[in-house]
């Protein structure tokens, strides 16, 4: 497409959960639901179309031993937007990945910057390991150096207890919580277990990830502060082979990390019939691959949260929740379409029939 080239998107344009709209215009790289004067050089392209699909757990620049070269993380981001995700929280990430921004090509991300754990107490070459005199101040520094967000290891395996535990005393995420909130940043934590969720919460989190501990008396308290969750279960399906791993050296651990895995869809289905926000994340990077965002969305049904919840859990509220445009009027033109309606059956997202990013069709 030429510069001065208008694409014309027909068929059903899923503006929102109940706003179907026949056809959309792409002008200058944006949204217009009004056909443009004169327009001459039209590309048209016809399916159903969402807004670009959100991975709200990802981590670019990160593989399973730590920060990776450009070249790499190049090949991951296209592999996310080859998938249709055009906008990614990169949940903590030692990599700088600013020069992702400069590509129109490449998908929007919203950074967290650094995980922040306790010293020892998570994957070796991801996290700044601090001690808790010292949350707020990393806390601060990553506030200012992300896009909004900080990403803190909750609770990770105590070798002592054999057993995961929390990382942090409650009144240090209590005061490194309000610091964030002071400089205008949300907060989530990194939490498999049950016990470092109430003093999350209490103080102040805004998003749990993994939210695997989340246990019936917890969900009430998630669901009057609204604290959002990631469940990440394309993550939680690796935890059988994480705990036959660990069973020798720690059996109380990996019986844990079983009881998490065997209930993760009830626990999923309770925090949503709580009206707890639930959004898709994959925890792409590390030791999981790109462009599994379809998959995700396949599991919160299979968790039994209702197809159009968890096609919003991607698209209209993952963007509304995360400040980002849909495809609103005047919008920048980041969308998918499909050769059928993702609504009747999400597996439909698995094979996307165009990407288009900042206006211009890239897949």
């Amino acid at each position: 497409m030429s510069d001065g080239a208008v694409l014309h998107v027909k068929g059903r344009v899923l503006a929102g959960p109940d706003d179907v709209r026949d056809e959309l215009w792409v002008v200058g790289g944006r949204i217009s639901y009004d056909r443009p004067a004169g327009a001459r050089d039209v590309t048209t392209v016809t399916g159903w179309a969402l807004p670009g699909l959100v991975d709200a757990h990802c981590h670019v620049g990160l593989d399973a031993h730590g920060p990776v070269d450009a070249e790499t993380a190049e090949k991951q981001a296209l592999t996310d937007r080859d998938a249709g995700t055009l906008l990614v929280r990169d949940a903590g990430s030692p990599s700088d990945t600013r020069w992702i921004d400069d590509r129109a090509d490449l998908p929007k991300i919203i950074r967290a910057g650094w995980h922040i754990a306790r010293t020892r107490r998570y994957i070796r070459n991801y996290a700044w390991e601090i001690e808790p005199d010292d949350l707020v101040a990393y806390v601060a520094q990553e506030a200012r150096r992300g896009d909004g967000w900080v990403k803190l290891v909750g609770d990770w395996i105590d070798r002592d207890l054999g057993d995961l535990a929390p990382c942090w005393p409650r009144e240090a995420v209590e005061a490194a919580i309000a610091e964030a909130h002071r400089l205008g940043a949300r907060v989530t934590a990194h939490c498999f277990a049950e016990s470092s969720l109430r003093d999350l919460v209490e103080a102040g989190i805004d998003c749990v990830e993994h939210a695997t501990g989340l246990s019936e008396d917890l969900i009430p308290l998630f669901a009057e502060r609204g604290v959002a969750i990631v469940p990440t279960l394309v993550n939680i399906a690796t935890f059988p082979k994480l705990a036959e791993g660990g069973e020798k050296k720690f059996p109380r651990w990996s019986a844990h990390m079983r009881r998490l895995h065997e209930r993760r869809y009830d626990t999923v289905r309770g925090a949503y019939d709580a009206g707890i926000p639930v959004y898709v994340g994959t925890d792409a990077g590390g030791s999981l691959a790109h462009g599994l965002v379809a998959e995700e969305v396949a599991e919160l049904v299979a968790a039994g949260i209702p197809p159009l919840a968890a096609l919003s859990a991607t698209t209209w509220g993952a963007r509304a929740w995360l400040g980002r445009p849909g495809l609103q009027e005047g919008a920048p033109a980041d969308l998918v379409v499909y050769e059928a309606d993702p609504r009747a059956d999400v597996r439909v997202l698995a094979a996307p029939r165009r990407v288009v990013l900042n206006g211009r069709v890239v897949g």
